[in-house]
């Protein structure tokens, strides 16, 4: 194993996408305290240390998924799940709670649909009228689809569609025990096409699925393989839903989820590392570990798709929290 990365902290500076996976594993297992300074340091030498941004993330297709992940609610392959499939949401409607999370103070408005590719027609012609209307707000737009086309991802580009997301979920080595319907090589394909078409990636995991801290690092070697990095890379902690194959996975342990972003951070260190699903587990003190770690983007909102997320209150606290301690205060 080439020890460098992990012992050296000189070399975090240096923009690299030839990590090896041992080298990532290696930061991984640092004491925390020596991860957590290290991210820190690289985070705060690439952005300001001050600044979150607030993202909202938006279903406008519920369930009925064809897709089989072992995680998802939406999967039309769970059908023990509790879940009303919904129609696709018709533009208006998508720009009223777009209007409604810029107003709360999201910069960055998301929608998700739950198809397992992007089609010709009517909803996708749909899709593009709402990434206009976001865009028109003066918010950045992201959106989910499933698998995409270079055709469709053109259109999105032409329409002013800031960023894709597409999460790789897993390593390589991983995969086939969390999804059967796509393939890594699928992933990888759509991820090409949105990059071909100029358009941001949008593009992380999920942790607490039973993965190893191997597997951990294999997805953020590929991760930090792509030229450029990813300009977004959500973290997640799983969520176990009733009647899904993970329903009853034992809960990560919130340290584990500081060590991603963190080792995120150094592999990545331009990318906005978004502390994404799993919040509602974690306290206020872990959230803002998160942020020291290297997060600099939360989701903004009461639901992320069809997962529970901090309340609007409750993240207005935190941000109070991290800010200036008013001089006339005790």
């Amino acid at each position: 194993m080439n020890h460098l990365s992990a012992q050296n902290p000189a070399t975090d500076q240096t923009l690299r996408h030839d990590w090896t996976t041992d080298e990532i594993e290696a930061i991984y297992r640092l004491p925390l305290l020596d991860l957590v300074g290290r991210a820190n340091a690289v985070h705060r030498a690439h952005h300001n240390p001050d600044k979150v941004q607030k993202a909202s993330l938006l279903s406008i297709k519920t369930g009925g998924c064809p897709e089989d992940c072992a995680y998802c609610p939406q999967s039309a392959h769970h059908r023990e799940v509790k879940l009303a499939k919904e129609h696709l949401m018709d533009p208006a409607s998508v720009i009223e709670m777009a209007t409604r999370a810029r107003q709360a103070g999201a910069e960055r408005f998301c929608m998700g649909a739950a198809w397992r590719r992007a089609r010709d027609g009517a909803a996708f012609d749909a899709v593009i009228d709402m990434v206009r209307g976001v865009r028109d707000l003066g918010m950045e737009a992201c959106v989910t689809l499933g698998m995409l086309e270079t055709r469709h991802a053109e259109r999105l580009a032409a329409a002013g569609l800031t960023a894709y997301n597409h999460n790789l979920d897993t390593s390589p080595e991983y995969y086939s025990q969390i999804i059967s319907t796509r393939t890594y090589q699928d992933r990888l394909d759509t991820l090409a096409a949105v990059r071909g078409a100029g358009i941001e990636l949008c593009c992380g995991g999920i942790i607490g699925m039973g993965e190893s801290i191997r597997d951990r690092a294999s997805m953020l070697q590929v991760l930090a393989g792509f030229a450029p990095h990813p300009e977004s890379v959500p973290i997640n902690a799983l969520v176990p839903v009733a009647g899904t194959p993970l329903a009853h996975q034992a809960p990560v342990d919130a340290l584990e989820l500081v060590r991603m972003i963190a080792t995120a951070r150094i592999t990545m260190p331009k990318s906005t590392v978004r502390l994404s699903a799993g919040r509602t587990s974690l306290n206020r003190e872990t959230q803002i570990m998160c942020l020291l770690a290297g997060a600099n983007s939360v989701f903004y909102g009461e639901k992320l798709l069809t997962t529970p997320n901090p309340e609007e209150n409750s993240d207005s606290a935190l941000f109070a929290a991290l800010g200036p301690i008013p001089a006339t205060a005790a």
